[in-house]
């Protein structure tokens, strides 16, 4: 899983059309809801992974954790180049 970046300042939508293995991912993190298309292409379309961390009162620390663990490099600068 080289060089799959999850800026925490995109889309839901837009990181896991990306990277769609990050669908479950995110689910077994808490956020079950994403797994539904219409949640996905609607709500996820504006969320942040941030906010919605903050809206199901989860902790941003872990799950930036596991996004680690699971390969991903996160960073949560706008406009992020390495």
């Amino acid at each position: 899983m080289n060089d799959q970046r999850i800026n925490l300042s995109q889309t839901v939508y837009a990181l896991c059309t990306q990277y769609p293995a990050l669908v479950n991912t995110l689910a077994e993190l808490g956020f079950r809801d994403i797994t539904k298309p219409c949640m996905l292409g609607s709500v996820g379309r504006f969320m942040t992974i941030p906010k919605g961390a903050a809206m199901k009162k989860l902790d941003l620390e872990q799950i930036r954790l596991r996004l680690m663990e699971s390969g991903y490099t996160v960073t949560q600068q706008e406009g992020y180049h390495e």
